[in-house]
């Protein structure tokens, strides 16, 4: 048994001093599940099939049971014409009845509400894609910053080796009080810098947290997105796409709905039970009764025609925005792979820099510690670099934001 204990222990510990690495994935499947507006749609899925099955059930013959219970009764020649109210009645009957020729009917209304749950699902998925991009493009902009972090700690530590030699040589008289000042003012400038970068990244942290519906307050190093552009796929395969198509089949199933307001209704009916005035052997009203009913339109004042005209505006709308949003998608996506491409060229003509400005430094690092070099000139070649190594930094982030972005269009 202490055995056991021991293991369990040993386990747990190594559970709580080596957490879960934390990355987008992680991320972004704790969005998707703590999403409501996602367990929305969910539920809009759920109670639509369920109005399906009422209204397959509202199609079998509905008998319900009805009493009516009258007295009226004439006080000093003072009431109600007898020959209207009978002057009394009861009535217990169960009724019954059926829509009779109503296929086009029922057709019509499950298609709506197939159309119904397909625009719930098709939603669904539209949000998901969102929620998708929303925390990659927060999860991108903090490990941004942590990148800017990291290198910010490697310039201050820098810095601290610089400061002490610094120090040193104007003590020896080699470079003078003023010049070191300089240099102290920049790296204090530096240090605060770095410190408002910290208070950023975490409050950015935390927003990120938030999107994902994570309750944590720790910051764990963030991995490389690596995120890769996907290939552009068939467009009309988008559920950004597929909505117009769903649109498209509902304005038409709203004709058919239309069209079956103004086809002939057959309805029969039946009932059985009581029902008397007792104006005459009222133990007999026993009985039963059928019938059928039957409604065919005439003349409505060409509504028809109307309505129909005014879901064909509908449509042409529809198909204005859907032109309208392929023409915008396909320029966005032009612009995301200009940009893409114009991130990758700026990167590589900054590494180029930062090489030579990488042996500047060395070479002026060498000329520091024996004066041959004014300390303004060091402090330049170090503000250069800093300069370039950030501005790769942000050309990174920005590329990923826009394969991001890319990622999103050509879905």
């Amino acid at each position: 048994m202490k055995k056991f204990l021991s293991i369990f222990i040993f386990i747990h510990v190594t559970i709580i001093a080596f957490p879960q690495q934390k990355n987008l994935d992680s991320f972004v499947n704790a969005a998707l599940v703590n999403s409501p507006l996602l367990k929305d749609y969910d539920s809009q899925l759920a109670s639509l099939t369920f109005d399906s099955k009422i209204f397959i059930a509202s199609l079998n013959p509905q008998v319900n049971g009805i009493s009516n219970n009258l007295y009226a009764p004439v006080i000093g020649g003072w009431g109600y014409d007898n020959a209207i109210t009978n002057g009394q009645q009861l009535s217990a009957l169960v009724s019954a009845n059926k829509s009779l020729f109503n296929k086009k009917t029922i057709a019509s209304q499950l298609q709506n509400l197939k159309i119904q749950g397909q625009s719930a699902m098709n939603n669904s998925k539209i949000s998901e894609q969102d929620i998708k991009k929303m925390v990659a493009d927060q999860y991108i902009t903090v490990f941004g910053e942590q990148l800017q972090l990291d290198f910010n700690t490697k310039v201050n530590n820098m810095l601290l080796k610089e400061d002490s030699i610094l120090k040193k040589l104007t003590q020896d008289n080699v470079y003078k009080q003023s010049d070191y000042l300089g240099f102290v003012v920049i790296r204090q400038q530096q240090l605060l810098t770095t410190s408002q970068l910290e208070v950023q990244y975490n409050f950015d942290y935390a927003a990120l947290n938030y999107l994902a519906g994570i309750v944590d307050t720790t910051v764990t190093q963030l991995p490389d997105p690596e995120l890769n552009s996907a290939s552009i796929g068939d467009f009309s395969s988008s559920p950004l796409y597929k909505q117009f198509e769903l649109d498209s089949l509902k304005l038409a199933n709203d004709k058919d709905l239309v069209d079956i307001n103004y086809r002939p209704k057959i309805n029969l009916f039946a009932d059985a039970g009581y029902l008397s005035s007792f104006a005459y052997k009222g133990y007999k009203n026993w009985g039963t009764s059928v019938g059928i009913n039957i409604s065919i339109p005439i003349y409505d004042g060409k509504q028809r025609t109307m309505q129909h005209s005014k879901i064909d505006i509908q449509e042409k709308n529809r198909q204005f925005k859907k032109d309208f949003f392929v023409k915008q998608r396909n320029q966005q996506i032009l612009q995301l792979l200009q940009q893409l491409n114009g991130t990758k060229l700026q990167i590589d003509q900054i590494n180029k820099q930062i090489k030579y400005t990488e042996t500047l430094i060395t070479v002026n690092e060498k000329l520091l510690a024996t004066g041959d070099i004014r300390l303004t000139d060091f402090i330049l070649s170090l503000s250069n670099y800093f300069t370039a190594k950030n501005l790769v930094t942000q050309n990174y982030v920005t590329r990923l934001k826009i394969i991001n972005q890319l990622n999103y269009w050509g879905k």
